[in-house]
């Protein structure tokens, strides 16, 4: 997505809201800010929501969404993993 304006912010801010969330309800707790896989995919689903296609985002994406949610669930099975 290329926005060269500021009219969309609030949009874009909710829809990454709702990525997030979602993709933390599948996956687990993650730190955005510390997990790249995890950001990629909040914007990958965020530009499925933006361009009204998120109807394919679970399909395309499931083997990404399971490798994290995989990868999430063996660090928090580590007793000094950070969550």
């Amino acid at each position: 997505m290329h926005i060269s304006h500021s009219s969309e912010d609030d949009n874009l801010k909710r829809l990454l809201s709702f990525s997030n969330a979602d993709l933390q309800e599948k996956c687990g707790k993650f730190d955005i800010d510390e997990n790249e896989r995890a950001k990629e995919l909040v914007f990958e689903r965020t530009r499925y929501a933006y361009n009204d296609a998120l109807e394919y985002f679970n399909d395309n994406f499931l083997s990404q969404i399971n490798s994290l949610g995989l990868s999430i669930s063996i660090k928090e099975g580590e007793p000094d993993a950070a969550v």
